[in-house]
This record gives structure tokens, sequence and C-alpha cells, in this order.
């Protein structure tokens, strides 16, 4: 047993997990989950059609809210470093109750996250890349292939999974600097492109509503608040980090900040590079149509190549910290077949039944929800990040003075208040901005389904299994005492 190893007994638990993730790696899933490149190549197209070119800016504002949630959420990581992350701070310094809605929404939007990154991968980059028309069914038959590959990967090493994330995290570095340096030099040669595409609302010059509640300018934000989560996947593989303590909140916060950093300098070279506004917003895939225009056919295709590679990356990185979110719930009795879902391969030392149930769900997605409902769904899995980390920065200021400090772990000191304070403001400006936009509708009631679902499983634990949420492992139970009247 390693030092770090003491953060399960301490808890309750024995280690079962294996510790193979250095500092790098954790950073890299991290990195990986957010994947910048990847959500920047998803997301530009709503941006140019609902904000314009312009809309870009909108980036910086999403990128200071979310480092300052990424440090609340540091704050947590640097002193209980379990699986779970969130559903475990919750559990242990407000309630299980209270935790065990934080892992509920947690497990949803993770679930959901694994088949929308799939799915992009499928019809967005391997389908153009490999010559194939754009067809639904084939789409949803390769995005099928690619989660059972992942599943596989997922169960076989955490090791693995770290080499695999790390790879596609220096890939897709690899694609920001060399694109940014390529558009540069090209439009510095050959004069194409312009530097006033970054104060152009494009084709939303004549919209009456840009400036409107709900309008396009506020349904701009959608870039960097769909990119810029999941930095803290990281702490949900806390027990597979080496020295998790310092490991694991550096890497929350320093991979909000170059994703964020790299992110905008790759924003700021794709609308420079320009050549034709409402042709670019019209394509179906504005990125590539931009790279194709600049730099030729084949370097739309290499581009296509790397992207695909980080794309499978960081959906087994959602995977994963879906699987452990999962084994998190179920190792304290409070997920459905939790016998099952607890139980770690002894040869593997991964969470074998709980990474085949996220296979699972998404098969169940992409067999039973028509294109329209599917897409649905993942608009509204869009909203459950900025509702659970609203809820952690309010239960952060509820507990912070029940924090115990780790020695050497990473602190805010006296900047933790106001800090925590602008995180939360910040997150309510993200969900006027979620949930504001005319078709945001169906999303909410999708958010509101979901909860609804999970309260359904609550009444039952509270009817039947009262015991599991009345204390944490390691406590012991409240004896309850009868009064005879």
């Amino acid at each position: 047993m390693t030092a770090d190893d003491v953060a399960g007994p301490a808890t309750g638990y024995e280690p079962e997990l294996k510790r193979t993730l250095g500092g790098f790696q954790v950073f890299a899933i991290s990195f990986a989950f957010i994947s910048v490149a990847v959500g920047i190549f998803a997301t530009y197209g709503a941006v140019l059609s609902t904000a314009g070119p312009a809309g870009i800016w909108l980036w910086v504002v999403a990128s200071v809210g979310q480092t300052l949630v990424a440090l609340v959420v540091a704050q947590f990581a640097a002193r209980i470093a379990l699986s779970g992350s969130s559903y475990q701070w919750a559990s242990r310094l407000a309630s299980p109750k209270v935790g065990w809605l934080f892992g509920w929404l947690t497990f949803w939007y993770l679930a959901i996250a694994v088949v929308a990154i799939d799915n992009a991968l499928a019809s967005q980059a391997l389908m153009p890349l490999l010559g194939m028309a754009g067809d639904e069914d084939t789409a949803r038959v390769l995005t099928v292939v690619i989660l059972v590959v992942q599943a596989v990967l997922v169960i076989a090493s955490t090791r693995l999974l770290g080499l695999i994330t790390s790879g596609a995290v220096g890939v897709e570095l690899a694609i920001v600097v060399v694109l940014v340096i390529a558009l540069a030099a090209v439009m510095v040669f050959t004069g194409s492109g312009s530097l006033e595409n970054l104060t152009s609302r494009g084709v939303t010059v004549a919209d009456p509503n840009y400036f409107a509640i709900g309008g396009g300018l506020t349904a701009g934000m959608i870039m960097g608040l769909t990119t810029l989560v999941g930095f803290d996947s990281a702490a949900n593989l806390a027990e597979e980090a080496k020295d998790p303590f310092r490991s694991v909140p550096r890497a929350i916060v320093a991979s909000v900040v170059a994703a964020a950093v790299l992110g905008l300098i790759f924003l700021i070279a794709l609308t420079a590079a320009i050549k034709d506004i409402p042709a670019v917003t019209a394509s179906g895939s504005p990125v590539a149509a931009i790279i194709r225009s600049q730099l030729g056919p084949i370097s739309e295709r290499i581009l296509l190549a790397c992207l695909a590679f980080a794309m499978f990356g960081a959906g087994m990185v959602v995977m994963a910290a879906c699987s452990r979110q999962v084994f998190a719930m179920a190792r304290d009795e409070r997920f459905p077949a939790h016998a099952l879902m607890r139980r770690v391969n002894p040869k593997t030392q991964t969470p074998v039944a709980a990474t085949i149930l996220i296979l699972v769900v998404g098969l169940v997605l992409m067999v039973a929800l028509p294109g329209q409902a599917l897409l649905q769904l993942i608009i509204g899995s869009t909203i459950l990040p900025a509702l659970i980390y609203g809820a952690t920065v309010i239960l952060y200021l509820a507990v912070r003075k029940n924090l115990d400090r780790q020695e050497g772990g990473f602190s805010l000191g006296r900047y933790e208040i106001p800090v925590a304070v602008a995180a939360l403001i910040w997150v309510a400006v993200a969900l006027f901005a979620l949930v504001t936009p005319g078709d945001a509708s169906t999303s909410v009631l999708i958010v509101i389904g979901l909860i609804a679902a999970g309260g359904v499983y609550f009444a039952y634990l509270m009817i039947f299994r009262r015991e599991v949420l009345d204390h944490e492992p390691g406590e012991e139970p409240t004896p309850v005492t009868s009064v005879a009247t």
C-alpha cells in the first residue's frame, strides 16, 4: 500500500483501483475531455449562424468564467481524492442524499456525452475522411462500433487509457499549433482572409433580435459553454492517480487554462482566414471548409484524421470517467444493480460491469431514439454540467470551513471567497444563456425528465434501503431508539 492509498481506508474503502496515472497523464485526461479542437470543430458553425464571426469573443467570457469554476473544483480535489468527484464531495460534506443527486446528474451527463462525441466522430470526421456519403444510419452503426472498441480498451487497462489519452492530447496540440501557423503564413503571403472578420456579424447582421434576451448573441455562448467543461474528469479518476492531492487539482486548473488560451488563438486564426463568410456559415463543416479553401484538400484530410484520433481519445476519457462514477455510487449501494456495478476485475483492476453499462446506454440510445430526439437529448445534456458546477460552488461556500487541508495541497487561501462568489455569478449567467434561446424548452424538459426518473429510484432507496442514505462508509450508523408511549 502506498501513501496515496491512505485515502481509501481512511474514508471506509479498501483500495481496489491501481495508481498508474502520472502528472501529465492526469492533465491529459482533463484536457482530452475538454478537447478544444474537437469542441470548436463541432460548434463553430453554430456560432457563425447565431452570433456571426464576432461571436468568437464570447469564448473569452466563457474562459474566464469556467476558470473560476475550475479553481473552486480544485479546492475540493485537493482535499478529497476519491472516484466520483462531486458525488463524494457532496455526500461527505453535506449529506448522502444531496450527494446522490450530484451523482445521478453526473452519470447522465457523462453517459450522454460519450454518445455525442462518438456520433460526432462517426458523422463529422470518420465518414468524410473515408469518403462516405452522409447517412444517419451508417453514422449510427459506426458509433456503435466505436463505443465497443472504446469499452474494450477502457476495461483492458487504466495505463493504456492514459497512454492513448496522452497521444490524443499531443495530436490535438499539434493540430492547433500547426494550423494556426499554417493559416497565418498563408494569409500573410497570399493576402487571403481578413482581420475585419473578427468584428463582423456575418449572416446575422440583419437579425433584429441579435442583442435580445435569448437572441443570437446569447446563443453564441454555446461554443464556450459546451467545450470548456469536463475539466473535473481528472478528479473522477483520483484513486488511480499518483500523488492525487497535488496532481489532480493542478490538472483541473491547468487543463481549462491551456484549453482557453489555445482555443482563442485557434478561433482567431480560423475566423481571420475566412474568405467567404456566408458560404462558410452555410457549409456542413465550417472548420474543414476554411482549411480546404486556404490549405487544400490534402490538408483537410490530414485534419480530419487527426481530429478522428483526438475525438476517439476524448470519448475514451468520458467513458472511463462515467464508469468510475457508477463504480463510486455502486460501492456505496446507491446505484441500481450495485452488487454487480461495484465489481473490479482483479486482473485489469478496472470496473468491468460499470464500463459495459455505459456501452449499453449508448447502444440503447443509438437504436431507440430517432435523429431529432437524439439531437434534443444531446442538446439537453449541455445544461447538466452547468447545474452540477453551480451546485458544486454552492456546496463549497456552505462547507468550506469544514474542509481539512492537505499539506502541500492546492489552496486559494484568502481568495477563496471572492473566487467562489464570482464563479457562482458566472454559473447563473451560463444557465441563463443555455435556457433562454427559443429552442431550449425541449432541452429543459429532458433535464427535468432525467431528474424525475432519478427521483423514482431515490424514493425506492428512501423507502426500502434508507440506511444507505443515512451514513457514509466508515461511519457507524446512527442508532434508532424507540420511545414507548
